[in-house]
């Protein structure tokens, strides 16, 4: 992934995978991470504008317990996709609907994308600081692991809601090219569409296209964070 340090990655990436357990927990400390702070952005977002339905629902917050779905949770540490409450939002407050809708939707992918540019920059510290070590210190690798995973899924997770999907941050990010009656009459069908889209990623159907999307943001980040070698 990362340039030099692509074999050290594999290596501690294939031990961590075979060990289920692990897995679980660090996944378990990403979305701890993850979720919280990229519904929270959408909140931070929407206030800034004017709306504050979701600060005075108590989401406005990074407290994990807020904002975790109990199935999107549990789909997202068994089968590697899910989903968060999603932050309730009025765009009749906004002065602008469609900028409001558009920008507050999309502060939350580019709070992922911060967090993924961070671990990125802690797992190459981790062996700038502690490679020396890596020989006869396992907690080195767990580090690195987590970091890593850190990553990844801030990436997934930027890249997934940047579909422009309904009900994904990406559809509302195109309120901005759409009329507005027309989004809003094909967001009737949001839960339908939603339907469609679980059924799609389900039977792996979008794998192809996430795993590019995904590899070029990945590339992007290395490239951004070179400047630690």
């Amino acid at each position: 992934m990362f340039g030099r340090r692509r074999f050290v990655n594999k290596t501690y990436i294939y031990m961590f995978d075979n060990n289920r357990v692990i897995e679980i927990i660090i996944h378990t400390l990403i979305l701890f991470t993850a979720f919280p702070i990229h519904e929270c952005a959408h909140a931070f977002a929407a206030h800034l504008m004017g709306d504050d339905t979701a600060k005075n629902q108590g989401r406005m917050t990074i407290n994990p317990i807020k904002h975790l779905d109990l199935w999107g949770t549990i789909l997202m540490l068994f089968a590697g996709f899910g989903w968060a409450k999603p932050v309730p939002i009025n765009p009749n407050n906004f002065k602008n609907r469609k900028v409001g809708m558009a920008l507050s939707s999309l502060a939350g992918p580019v709070s992922n994308l911060i967090l993924a540019y961070i671990s990125t920059i802690l797992y190459k510290l981790t062996f700038i600081v502690l490679g020396q070590y890596a020989a006869t210190l396992d907690f080195v690798g767990v580090f690195a692991t987590i970091f890593l995973y850190g990553t990844y899924l801030n990436i997934g997770l930027a890249v997934f809601n940047l579909l422009p999907v309904p009900p994904l941050d990406g559809s509302r990010i195109f309120t901005l090219i759409f009329p507005e009656k027309t989004y809003f009459k094909i967001m009737k069908y949001e839960n339908v569409i939603f339907g469609v889209l679980f059924i799609a990623v389900w039977f792996g159907l979008l794998d192809k296209p996430l795993a590019f999307l995904r590899s070029g943001a990945i590339d992007i980040m290395d490239l951004l964070t070179r400047w630690i070698w």
